[in-house]
């Protein structure tokens, strides 16, 4: 009887037909499997097993993460072997002539400008800290994701010779952007259960205070399902997407990610 009046009363918030939160338990549940790593860019950082190889191996293939995901995997895994399968390793110990060997590489806007520039971004947090998590929460009072990634922006370009066109491949809140590539690295990083999808290598972020990624796959989903009535793919929205979604799992709002990503997914394949 209880459940049946937590689900009226979402049902009611959201809008919504009284058969879509099961719907989207169902989908998140069929999604979030690891039958589905190797056609994802999250099967990149499955190549690796310490926690650095993982979390650099992730950054790029997060930021990458725009357009097909064949070539985005291609790319990723390209860098990879370009860095000796060992990115931890070629981040944190590699000298000038070694950097030769990445100047050929390309994936679409992103160049070997914004590849050598992210190379010694992470060189210098590296030899700084443990682990990239400290780069995010260092000096962030906020549980706010939206803190946390204004916090990122500012750290990564706080340098003199900092490129400006490298800033549109690490976004920022603060100019409303919807963070979609940022916000799906944090869910690889963060998210825990026993599905062996997401990583959840760090404990310093809630699961809970997690924003859901949103691009026009999920958007396009989630307006069709009234769990997004904002009309621009931005930052709110990303926000009121995720507001939505805790009213059907408060402590794990982003596992319907799964579900609505892989709704826009085949919806667009039609």
């Amino acid at each position: 009887m209880f459940d049946f009046l937590i689900l009226v009363t979402i049902n009611k918030l959201l809008k919504i037909d009284s058969n879509i939160t099961e719907t989207l338990k169902q989908l998140a549940k069929q999604y979030n499997n690891r039958n589905f790593i190797d056609s994802d860019p999250i099967s990149i950082p499955h190549l690796f097993k310490i926690k650095q190889d993982i979390e650099i191996s992730g950054f790029f293939a997060a930021i990458f993460s725009w357009g097909l995901r064949n070539t985005i995997i291609k790319k990723s895994k390209l860098l990879m072997q370009m860095m000796e399968n060992s990115p931890y390793d070629f981040v944190k110990n590699h000298q000038e002539h070694d950097l030769k060997r990445l100047v050929a590489f390309k994936h679409r806007t992103f160049n070997t400008t914004d590849l050598l520039f992210c190379i010694a971004r992470l060189k210098h947090f590296y030899h700084e800290y443990e682990s990239l998590e400290r780069v995010f929460i260092r000096g962030v009072d906020s549980p706010k994701v939206k803190d946390i990634l204004i916090n990122f922006h500012l750290r990564f370009f706080d340098h003199e010779f900092a490129p400006q066109r490298t800033r549109k491949h690490i976004p920022t809140p603060i100019r409303n952007s919807a963070c979609k590539r940022l916000c799906m690295y944090l869910r690889w990083m963060v998210r825990k259960d026993t599905n062996g999808v997401d990583f959840g290598i760090w404990n310093k972020i809630a699961m809970s205070d997690l924003i859901c990624p949103l691009d026009t796959h999920v958007s396009k989903i989630a307006r069709q399902y009234g769990l997004l009535q904002r009309k621009k793919d931005d930052w709110q929205a990303a926000e009121e997407l995720t507001q939505n979604l805790k009213l059907l799992n408060p402590l794990d709002p982003v596992v319907f990610d799964f579900a609505l990503f892989g709704l826009g997914v085949m919806q667009h394949k039609k």
